[in-house]
């Protein structure tokens, strides 16, 4: 079985270890968010695509949900000495090196595609990740609030601002021009199923999507998704801010509903959110209820089997 997953950070690298156990003999391919990558200090990081490579390489931050295990400062302390900014984003000295030799190889002239397959033969995740694009793509926020159009790197909205400064608009600057990594449209094509995890609608599955190509080669397969919304509120992070600013609501149902039956084919929603089958909204979309939240390996496994089951169910030619 092949199966292409498109990937945010926390939630789905969480998602992406239930579904390597549900299928143990499946092929996995990760398309991994870009548009949260950011440069700092010179150096090229990419936080989605890390903490999937960290996470299904057992070397996460378990309490955290992102960085490194046993992790320390020397670095960012030293570079604070400096006065060296900003001060805001956190680093640690192990995940410096990630990062410093990510930027060394695209420095080299490697593309971010083939920098990853790099990374990778350290941290063996199981999967094949791949970047959306290896073209550069950052996901800008124009403030609500200012009196006048001020745009901020969404990591400085996330990080710094913790999303209170309203958004007026989120902006997944460079996507439009930018191409699919090598492997991306293939990957979708040849899978049997694709998934999304439990990841930010608007600035993780949203961008991906947003590459040209993708939503297209998406869209002919059978899909289905795991709402990140429980009872009107995120499972995790801010992703309510990042809805309100499209105009979406904070519910199970609207996030099914912005997806759309045109795109999936099959929404899974947490048991409190059971009412989103009988939403119109949601017509042509196969709903179904269950626990969601992602208490530990077995209840996170029963998540994606889930999925799973559901897309066989779904899948053109079954009886």
């Amino acid at each position: 079985m092949r199966i292409t997953v498109l990937a945010g950070g926390v939630g789905a690298a969480r998602f992406l270890r239930g579904l390597k156990q549900a299928a143990r003999d499946a092929e996995i391919t990760v398309i991994g968010n870009t548009g949260d990558d950011i440069t700092l200090f010179g150096l090229r990081v990419c936080p989605d695509l890390d903490t999937v490579m960290y996470t299904l390489g057992g070397g996460i931050d378990e309490e955290q949900g992102w960085g490194r295990a046993g992790e320390t400062f020397s670095i960012r302390a030293e570079l604070a000495a400096y006065g060296a900014s900003p001060d805001w984003f956190t680093l640690g000295d192990r995940d410096f090196a990630t990062h410093i030799r990510r930027s060394q190889l695209l420095a080299a002239g490697q593309p971010l595609s083939a920098v990853t397959e790099v990374l990778c033969q350290r941290w063996r995740p199981g999967v094949r990740l791949l970047p959306m694009s290896d073209e550069p793509v950052e996901t800008h926020v124009v403030l609500a609030d200012s009196g006048e159009q001020t745009v901020v790197h969404f990591q400085e909205w996330w990080v710094r601002m913790h999303a209170e400064t309203p958004a007026a608009e989120i902006i997944a600057s460079g996507a439009a021009e930018a191409v699919p990594a090598p492997g991306v449209l293939e990957a979708i094509a040849d899978a049997d199923v694709v998934l999304f995890p439990p990841s930010n609608p608007v600035v993780s599955i949203g961008t991906i999507l947003a590459i040209p190509g993708i939503r297209a080669a998406v869209a002919a397969k059978t899909v289905v998704g795991v709402s990140p919304i429980i009872g009107g509120a995120p499972v995790r992070g801010m992703a309510d801010a990042c809805l309100t600013a499209i105009g979406v609501a904070t519910s199970a149902a609207a996030v099914g509903a912005h997806y759309g039956s045109g795109l999936i084919d099959g929404w899974l929603v947490d048991d409190q959110d059971k009412a989103a089958a009988d939403d119109p909204a949601l017509a042509g979309i196969e709903v179904r209820a269950l626990p969601l939240y992602m208490r530990d390996l077995a209840a996170t496994t029963a998540i994606a089997r889930a999925a799973l089951d559901l897309a066989a169910e779904l899948a053109p030619g079954r009886a």
